[in-house]
């Protein structure tokens, strides 16, 4: 199959949405597939053989350390000289856009997918009145879809009740060799602690944006002194939280990439994910391969990932208090030793290969389906 995939966010972008991605990508070409993508002008224009054709891109006034490509009518160019069997578009928003209206009018099958709470976002960046109509937009453009997919069956269901059609909970995986316990390096954990290594080492992995609640980590940090925290990552809340963090023992990294991630993770004994809004976080999957405790808040997307007392803690972020009595839970070694082992044994057989197969046999599916009709009109004509 000739395959594109017209995406909000790639490479160099380091997230969730670029990690599934890549690793699809990857499964796609050894499977014999033709891919290609379209994706925000941010200097890469190859991946694993496949072309990336780049959209000028530009920031957000209000959210500057990100650039986002904005419709544009070379998308319909591109779609045109590769004429795809099937067109992906993830997170239809911006770029999106023009990915959703020239499938439609090209008369192209395509999917999209769910990844990104953009509404529910809204509220952090004081543009919370405007949330109904993003809930308005992202329905109809999903809406146009022959397919959609979203990672977990929560997301699955509130998509339903508002509406969005055809909705698919596409399946989820990690790359447990990549991220593993065998990473461990001294040096690492020497960096992420600041050369407390005797304390016990949090960490959080992820952008540093207000939608996070990062801020909720440095409660623990001022009550006891066992605790030392390492922040890997960046973004717009970067200056705010270095603020917040000011006087604890808190490290930040900045990103950090490839082996020297795996490494963080393997290097640090617990991983915290205090955020309501995702649509999976994956990098509970990446921290659970590496051996890691979870200390994340409750909401239906963790509790797909974590239950409670078996791979990891659940917390009430509703309740100032909670995450203090959860994280400090984990002082106990023997219970935190528990928690690793069986969160690396929970996600030791998940890979990537599942979810790669599925998104190419639902490919596959809608453009014999499209054609099929198609095929069907001009026998009856």
């Amino acid at each position: 199959m000739k395959i594109m995939i017209i995406t909000e966010t790639f490479l160099p972008s380091t997230d969730g949405i670029v990690t599934r991605l890549t690793a699809c990508i990857r499964w796609l070409h050894r499977d014999g597939h033709d891919v290609q993508i379209v994706a925000p002008d941010l200097g890469v224009y190859e991946f694993d053989g496949a072309p990336v054709k780049g959209v000028p891109a530009y920031a957000f006034p209000f959210y500057r350390s990100k650039k986002f490509a904005f419709p544009n009518r070379i998308v319909k160019k591109y779609i045109e000289e590769f004429a795809p069997d099937v067109i992906h578009v993830v997170n239809p928003a911006v770029v999106g856009y023009s990915g959703v209206t020239y499938a439609e009018k090209l008369k192209i099958p395509f999917i999209a997918s769910y990844h990104t709470n953009i509404p529910q976002y809204m509220a952090y960046y004081k543009l919370g009145k405007l949330t109904w109509l993003m809930w308005w937009f992202m329905k109809k453009m999903h809406n146009k879809a022959d397919l959609n997919l979203c990672t977990s069956h929560t997301v699955q269901q509130e998509l339903m009740e508002r509406g969005f059609e055809r909705m698919h909970v596409w399946k989820r995986g990690v790359d447990t060799e990549h991220f593993n316990p065998k990473h461990y390096s001294e040096d690492m954990r020497h960096r992420l602690t600041g050369g407390k290594q005797g304390k016990t080492l949090l960490l959080y992995v992820g952008r540093l944006a207000a939608e996070k609640e990062i801020e909720k980590i440095r409660d623990v940090l001022q009550e006891s002194d066992r605790f030392c925290l390492a922040i890997v990552g960046d973004g717009p809340h970067r200056q705010a939280l270095e603020n917040h963090f000011d006087g604890t023992d808190t490290v930040f990294t900045g990103f950090i990439h490839g082996t020297e991630l795996a490494s963080a993770f393997a290097s640090s004994d617990v991983f915290v994910f205090p955020s309501t809004t995702e649509t999976l976080g994956l990098v509970i999957m990446e921290a659970m391969a590496s051996g890691l405790p979870i200390v994340a808040a409750e909401s239906g997307p963790t509790k797909e990932q974590i239950t409670a007392d078996r791979n990891g803690l659940l917390y009430d972020s509703s309740d100032p208090e909670s995450f203090k009595k959860v994280v400090r839970r984990l002082e106990d070694e023997v219970l935190r030793k528990r928690l690793a082992h069986q969160a690396a044994e929970d996600v030791a057989e998940l890979g990537w290969a599942a979810a790669a197969e599925q998104i190419r046999d639902l490919y596959a599916q809608i453009a014999h389906a499209r054609n099929t009709a198609s095929s069907k009109a001009v026998e009856q004509a």
